[in-house]
């Protein structure tokens, strides 16, 4: 990539771009400026030498000195007593001459002819000679024509021949002078003309060359700034798939880190249930303290890493906002109590009872304001207000505003409050702990909930984080009535479910639950087999599991979108996994399922599920629970998930759940065979399947202990060494007699003989 020295370098200072551009332009402007003066003074010059008439005066003059000849030679004839006297031909040739002389007085004339010397004289005497004349001769004769006139005035009109030839010469001369001027001028002016052509011609090469060096550098600019351009989308693409690597990563690691976590804090918690000294038990709480922060560290960085990689869907469900409230107060008084706090919670009656929203996603950026608010505050009460307000864009919208009367908060702090890795405080002997994606991860959540979060603080009088968002209620309230319905409400369908399965407890479970909410199950133990049951019948429904042997959950549903009768390819299919990752969801959906049912599957789900399709259908009510004082035990509750059993409970009778229990602990064995031939024979595929196969039957019958070794080992299969896979196993065959074991202890089984399990 360039650096910023590489981008300075190839982008010219904007002072000095600004500097030549401008210095172009004002050149140009200059050079026009002098070639319009210069064309002001060509029009000037050749205005002055070209005079309108000059070019007229001296065949006027030569007129007049002709006329003036013939005029003598008629007046000698009219002398002489020979020839008879042609007064006539005589006053014409006189009219004639008179007027061209009257010619000789306009201003062009006078301009060009009157510096000759004698001008003015002989102007003179020729007035003085047709002032005479005009007596006789004139429009108003006074005297009549006689040869004695005549004859007394031709000395004066020959006196004239002189004068006039002069004028004559001078005006030619005159002319001719002025002519050569003007030749003159118009050749400068050709010069010139010529002058400026070349010069506007040079500065049109200039400006072109000008012009076109910018261009050329334009354009090698250009091609840096696309090579610029090209380098930064190959980087972008390098640092997102770094990002993606690393969310998945962190993600994958996360995932990692939380099983063998899980089975660390349960074994804390069992360790809590024995004898132990004062001592130990102060070592105990220590170190759940800090699992529980450890956790907690863990949770923030899969939740940012998800955030980051847009991999964070909101699971948007209809859902009670006061016992959501009081489940977050439940988690938050203790940490109040200890300090001591005051810890609030008011709602408004005006806030629905039940709104459309993602609980776990809600709770959590709840969670997090109160858990800031009583980390930060040591004395005084912490505050969570629920009102409803008109947002700006005229919805409806929920607001819950967190107060305390802690520490408080500057405006630099606050300014930066949201940003990643940002805590209220940053200095190395802070009292609190924490990532510091908390806040962010919040904020990011409740703007993806289409809200927002904003604070305000002030040192050491406390703060107050405001959350909003859009209020959306259920649509149809008596529909949302029907999902929390006990069961036993008839039903109005009978489906015929076909489901798809391979582990055979597994099996024996799904015909229970089917079996209770009044539906009839028919199986198959491989993908397979599933296809060919939809082609020889009609089924409403298939549960799907994903993980099985021939052709996988996936696979099998692709087949069934592809077959060739239309009643057929579109069956409604639900998938069933215990894998509950969004990754799982979105591959099931894209292969053509209809919804997703994670294990272990509890009459209330399979219900909904059923409902969604159909519309028909209730949950099924707990028809029996664990007494509380068998839930007392603490083996139970490391090894057996007791909600499970309970949900186990209600699909079946007490009875056949043990024969569930009985039969997947009597094949346990053959599973850990499988198990040890799998890691033996480095058959990663059959490890994961039969791994995943153990993990979801433990978890419908609430075995969690197993369920979780079983995820390892489904997880761990691709790539852990031997020696951890071996492990792993052998820790899931010492886990089966102490889960028969927390299984007695619970009530689900009889004390009876353990069959041996054979390594």
């Amino acid at each position: 990539m360039a650096t910023a020295d590489d981008r300075r370098a190839l982008s010219p200072a904007p002072g000095l771009h600004f500097s030549w551009l401008g210095l172009v332009g004002f050149g140009l402007a200059l050079a026009l400026l002098a070639v319009a003066l210069v064309q002001a003074r060509q029009f000037s010059l050749l205005r002055e030498a070209v005079q309108t008439g000059d070019d007229y005066v001296v065949p006027m003059v030569f007129q007049a000195e002709t006329e003036q000849l013939r005029l003598l030679d008629q007046w000698r004839q009219a002398v002489d007593e020979r020839v008879p006297l042609d007064e006539r031909a005589l006053r014409l040739r006189y009219e004639i001459w008179v007027s061209r002389v009257d010619l000789l007085r306009g201003a062009s004339t006078l301009r060009l002819i009157e510096a000759h010397s004698g001008y003015q004289q002989t102007l003179q005497q020729i007035e003085d000679f047709v002032a005479a004349a005009d007596r006789a001769l004139g429009p108003t004769p006074a005297i009549a024509l006689e040869r004695g006139f005549l004859g007394a005035l031709l000395p004066d009109l020959e006196a004239l021949t002189a004068p006039m030839h002069e004028l004559s010469l001078g005006a030619s001369h005159t002319v001719a002078e002025q002519m050569e001027r003007r030749a003159v001028t118009v050749r400068q002016q050709n010069q010139l003309g010529l002058g400026l052509t070349v010069f506007l011609s040079l500065l049109t090469l200039a400006f072109a060359y000008t012009a076109l060096r910018q261009v050329r550098q334009l354009r090698e600019r250009r091609v840096v700034l696309e090579e610029l351009a090209a380098k930064l989308r190959i980087a972008r693409r390098e640092a997102e798939t770094a990002s993606e690597a690393k969310s998945a990563f962190l993600a994958n690691m996360s995932h990692e880190i939380r099983t063998p976590f899980h089975g660390l804090m349960g074994m804390l918690s069992l360790l809590r249930e024995t004898g132990l000294t004062p001592r130990q038990i102060d070592y105990l709480r220590t170190a759940t303290e800090s699992a529980d922060h450890l956790l907690a560290l863990l949770n923030d960085i899969l939740d940012m890493s998800q955030l980051e990689s847009g991999r964070v869907a909101l699971a948007v469900a209809p859902l009670d906002l006061r016992a959501l409230l009081r489940d977050v107060e439940a988690l938050m008084r203790p940490q109040a109590s200890a300090k001591p706090l005051a810890l609030h919670i008011d709602t408004d009656p005006a806030v629905p009872e039940r709104i459309l929203a993602d609980a776990t996603r809600l709770k959590q950026i709840i969670f997090n304001l109160l858990s800031n608010a009583i980390k930060f505050t040591d004395r005084g009460a912490v505050v969570l207000d629920v009102r409803t307000r008109d947002g700006s864009a005229g919805e409806t919208e929920i607001v819950f505003e967190v107060t305390d009367t802690g520490v408080g908060m500057d405006e630099a702090t606050l300014a930066l409050l949201f940003n990643r890795f940002v805590q209220g405080d940053n200095s190395r002997s802070r009292r609190h702990g924490g990532t510091g994606l908390g806040l962010e991860i919040s904020r990011n959540l409740a703007r993806l909930m289409g809200g927002d979060i904003f604070a305000r603080s002030r040192q050491g009088e406390g703060s107050c984080f405001t959350f909003r968002m859009p209020l959306r209620v259920p649509d149809d309230p008596a529909l949302d009535e029907a999902a929390r319905a006990p069961a036993g409400t008839p039903q109005t369908q009978h489906l015929q479910v076909l489901v798809a399965e391979d582990h055979p407890v597994n099996r024996q479970y799904m015909a229970a639950l089917l079996e209770t909410l009044g539906h009839e199950a028919h199986f198959s133990v491989n993908g397979e087999e599933a296809v060919q049951a939809l082609q020889q019948r009609r089924y409403d429904v298939v549960l799907m599991d994903l993980h099985m042997p021939v052709l996988d959950g996936v696979q099998a549903t692709r087949a069934i979108r592809a077959l060739p009768d239309a009643a057929l390819a579109t069956v409604p299919i639900v998938a069933l996994t215990a894998d509950a990752f969004a990754e799982t969801r979105e591959r099931c959906l894209l292969a053509g399922m209809n919804d997703f049912l994670s294990k272990p599957v509890s009459p209330q789900k399979l219900a909904a599920t059923l409902r969604r399709l159909f519309g028909t259908g209730a949950p099924a009510a707990v028809t029996e629970v664990l007494p509380p004082r068998q839930r007392a035990w603490g083996l139970g509750r490391a090894l057996v998930d007791e909600s499970a059993i309970a949900m186990a409970l209600q699909a079946m009778p007490r009875e056949k759940l043990a024969t569930l229990v009985q039969a997947f602990l009597d094949q346990a064995p053959d599973t850990v065979q499988r198990l040890r031939a799998a890691v033996r024979d480095a058959q990663p595929l059959e490890l994961r399947t039969n791994a995943h196969a153990a993990k979801g039957a433990a978890l419908n019958l609430g075995m969690a202990g197993l369920a979780a070794t079983a995820e390892a080992l489904h997880e761990g299969a691709a790539y852990l060494p031997a020696h951890e896979i071996a492990r792993l196993v052998q820790r899931f065959e010492d886990q089966l007699p102490a889960t028969r074991e927390a299984m007695v202890d619970l009530g689900v089984l009889r004390h009876s003989a353990q069959p041996a399990v054979t390594g």
